[in-house]
């Protein structure tokens, strides 16, 4: 092999190489990897959980749409999945890019409260 051919080998490798985050990337924007079809949103979002031990945590999971939503608590483990709970939701559905119902951080909090002792009177 010749210096030009090993240079458009090391060439392609890059680019190659180069390409998998960038399709990867392309595929969350898609949706794809979210299991949407058509452009419509998962009917299953993860809410929240926390990690219990090695490979065991609850898991909590929004199932449906509109009114017919549900959280359901899951306990994972490495072997199953067990329904542990089934409730409404605690708060409405926010879309994206809307501000959130929840009340404010503790950190916003102390800091407006901090602003409020230092402004002169």
């Amino acid at each position: 092999m010749d210096m030009a051919s090993t240079g458009l080998l090391i060439v392609w490798f890059v680019v190659i190489v180069a390409l998998i985050p960038v399709s990867l990337w392309l595929l969350k924007r898609s949706g794809l990897a979210n299991g949407a079809m058509g452009g419509t949103a998962a009917p299953v979002r993860t809410v929240g959980n926390v990690n219990l031990g090695p490979g065991q945590r609850i898991v909590t999971v929004e199932v449906g749409e509109g009114e017919s939503r549900t959280w359901l608590v899951l306990g994972v483990t490495s072997q199953q999945i067990n329904t542990l709970h089934s409730m409404a939701p605690l708060s409405p559905p926010v879309a994206p890019g809307e501000a959130s119902a929840l009340p404010p951080q503790f950190a916003s909090l102390l800091r407006s409260k901090l602003a409020k002792r230092q402004e002169p009177q």
